[in-house]
């Protein structure tokens, strides 16, 4: 790859078919990783890892204390971890900062708004809820990919819409 083409503020020919492109990346695309490879144990005094015994062990599980070589190593929330405890934490629940999905609101707060409008007489109750919900959780962490809130704008307007129209209608029938 040609990093000269990444992360420019103007515009750059394409390599391949000369087109002008804007190529933005993260930093990680041009970083190097430094990792330490495993080292074979060297002396009988030293410890193996508990998933490769042929490997010197570097760190101990901070939640099993099995030994662990610098493959079976996982840096996390200040410690260290081996995997099957991380996979054990996630299954059972035990790790409250491991993040595996999140909920999306405003996915929630758009379908309330739109699915009802195919049958006109649900909108009175999912309008409201569906604003209830686009303001409640505005300021929730989004999906994990990072999303805008282009959907719960659109939700609480679609829904301030259909309560107009109520409220419209309403008017209309008791006038």
């Amino acid at each position: 790859m040609r990093q000269e083409i990444f992360n420019r503020s103007d515009f750059t020919e394409c390599p391949s078919c000369h087109t002008p492109v804007l190529v933005k990346t993260y930093p990680a695309l041009s970083q190097t990783v430094k990792v330490k490879p495993a080292e074979n144990i060297g002396l009988d005094t030293e410890a193996s890892c508990f998933f490769h015994a042929q490997k010197k062990a570097e760190v101990a599980c901070s939640s099993c204390g099995r030994y662990l070589c610098s493959l079976c190593d996982i840096e996390f929330e200040g410690g260290h971890i081996c995997a099957a405890c991380l996979a054990a934490g996630k299954k059972k629940k035990k790790i409250k900062n491991l993040e595996t999905h999140r909920v999306l609101y405003d996915s929630i707060a758009l379908a309330a708004a739109i699915i009802p409008m195919i049958t006109v007489w649900l909108t009175i109750i999912t309008a409201p809820v569906s604003i209830y919900i686009a303001f409640r959780y505005f300021r929730a962490p989004t999906s994990i990919t990072g999303r805008t809130k282009i959907r719960f704008i659109l939700a609480i307007m679609i829904s301030s819409l259909q309560l107009t129209g109520w409220s419209f209608l309403l008017y209309r029938f008791l006038k």
